[in-house]
């Protein structure tokens, strides 16, 4: 059996490289059609223009359902690990709603493109990556409450390391936006898709773009260390038939018949 068919560590492994993909496929084709310039662009940048505006749009829709599995499959697991522990559970929950937030500020992002609803896109953008940092957040402290015992070390160091990554990229790109977009280099520099390397505000807009890429790439990183927790639960479910044809009456719990629909890990 192969790593990524043990237990549900596939559905994680899905979530990074759909997303991966999502950036990369729009990015090259932006590139491809001069759309953007090849240099760091933003990544919203690669998904304004049609067709990789589509494109983008459809594939992050999906990693949205495949994020919104993945942290209620982890919320499912950390209750099933610590009924007894009530600050764990409550966490827990904070840590669900936070990262179903965090998704919806995905689909935003998604469906309301940079250059057409700039306020909406910045609203997804603060959901997707502020909230999400609150839930990476959440998480990490979650590890470190759950180790030894049911946690290693090595996860919740390697979370914090993750959230500390995301959160100095975050800085970052605030910090150089806000010199960029402060009008010192001009106005109406959100519609720019075309940047010189010897105008004005070029320095500012490289550190910006590359703190994106490097935000959105340490929440994916973030996912792959559930990967190994993930190889330690299987699905299983039960249908509970009530008849032996589709036009009987249903008939009381006790007399239905139960039959295995899934089983064992996939």
């Amino acid at each position: 059996m192969w790593w990524f068919q043990q237990g549900l560590s596939f559905l994680p492994m899905a979530l990074v490289v759909w997303s991966a993909a999502s950036f990369v496929f729009s990015y090259i084709t932006a590139i491809v059609l001069h759309h953007v310039d090849p240099l760091v662009p933003y990544i919203s940048d690669t998904g304004t223009i049609p067709p990789e505006r589509c494109l983008f749009g459809i594939m992050l829709n999906v990693s949205t359902f495949l994020g919104m599995a993945t942290m209620y499959v982890r919320y499912k697991q950390v209750s099933a690990l610590g009924p007894e522990r009530p600050h764990v559970l409550r966490l827990n929950r904070l840590g669900l709603t936070l990262g179903w937030m965090s998704c919806f500020g995905l689909c935003i992002i998604a469906n309301f493109q940079k250059c057409i609803l700039y306020y909406i896109h910045v609203l997804g953008a603060c959901l997707t990556f502020g909230v999400g940092a609150i839930y990476m957040l959440v998480q990490t402290i979650l590890s470190y409450l759950m180790q030894p015992e049911l946690h290693s070390k090595g996860i919740f160091w390697a979370r914090l390391a993750v959230f500390l990554w995301s959160s100095s990229s975050i800085l970052s790109m605030f910090v150089s936006s806000v010199v960029l977009y402060s009008g010192l280099y001009g106005t109406n520099l959100v519609q720019k898709l075309h940047w010189n390397p010897q105008e004005r505000g070029y320095t500012p807009h490289i550190i910006s773009t590359v703190s994106e890429w490097s935000l959105a790439f340490s929440f994916l990183s973030f996912f792959l260390t559930y990967i190994r927790d993930f190889q330690k639960i299987s699905l299983r479910a039960v249908v509970s038939l009530q008849g032996h044809t589709l036009h009987e009456s249903p008939r009381g719990s006790g007399a239905g018949e139960q039959a295995l629909l899934i089983a064992g890990s996939i």
